[in-house]
Parts: C-alpha cells; sequence; structure tokens
C-alpha cells in the first residue's frame, strides 16, 4: 500500500504502519483509522481495496510530508527573517526553548569538544 509515495510496510499493524509518513504519530494514526472505520491490528495486506481508498482519502486531507516540512522551514525562516530571538537560536544551532546549555544541549550542540589546558606549552 501506498500513500503519497511513500510505502508503508506490509508485516506491521496499521497503527504502527501509518507512522512512517512524516507528520503522522500514534494519536493521528488512531484518528484516521476511527474515520476510515478501520481495525488497528489490521495489516495493510489484509486491506480491501475500499478500505485502502478510503485510508487514502483521509490521509490526503491532512498536511504531510513534503508539505509540513516546507511550512515548518518556512516558519523557521520567518523567525530568522525578522531577527528574532528564536531566529538567531536556529541559525546558531541551540536550543530556542528556553533550556539550559551550560550543560546538556548535546542534540543540537552536538559531539563535545574538548579544548586545550589555556597554557601555551614550553618551547624546547
Amino acid at each position: 500500500m501506498r500513500i503519497s509515495g511513500i510505502t508503508i510496510p506490509d508485516e506491521k499493524r496499521l497503527e504502527i504502519g501509518l507512522t512512517v509518513l512524516y507528520g503522522v504519530g500514534r494519536s493521528l494514526a488512531h484518528k484516521i483509522l476511527d474515520d476510515a472505520k478501520v481495525d488497528y491490528g489490521k495489516k495493510s495486506k489484509d486491506l480491501s481495496t475500499d478500505e485502502e481508498k478510503k485510508i487514502r482519502d483521509i490521509v490526503e486531507g491532512h498536511k504531510l510530508e513534503g508539505n509540513l516540512k516546507r511550512e515548518i522551514s518556512g516558519n523557521i525562516k520567518r523567525l530568522i527573517d525578522i531577527k528574532s530571538y528564536r531566529g538567531s537560536r536556529h541559525t546558531k544551532n541551540l536550543p530556542c526553548r528556553g533550556q539550559r546549555t551550560r550543560t546538556n544541549a548535546r542534540t543540537l550542540r552536538g559531539k563535545k569538544k574538548t579544548m586545550g589546558s589555556g597554557r601555551n606549552k614550553e618551547k624546547k
């Protein structure tokens, strides 16, 4: 089963398989399956064509994949353009939601780079 160019895994339950789409988590997957009246535990290979069509129509009603990524990057670009504090944090690759940076913040800042002792080495 393919939805908006992404293949949904055949061997996984639908509630998990739908989460391969960018922007679909477990809760949205449950909502989609409830609207389509499909059981959560069903696998995509066991779906009828009518059920597939219902799921595809519901999913295409949401903003997912490329459109969602484009919107998020546009929001970040807008913050940078208006020179807001959050925009400046994005450009410096630092957390922009108030977390501390003296320690932690490794996800954004990257791997630790230990600096030297600060002293000049004596020349021989």
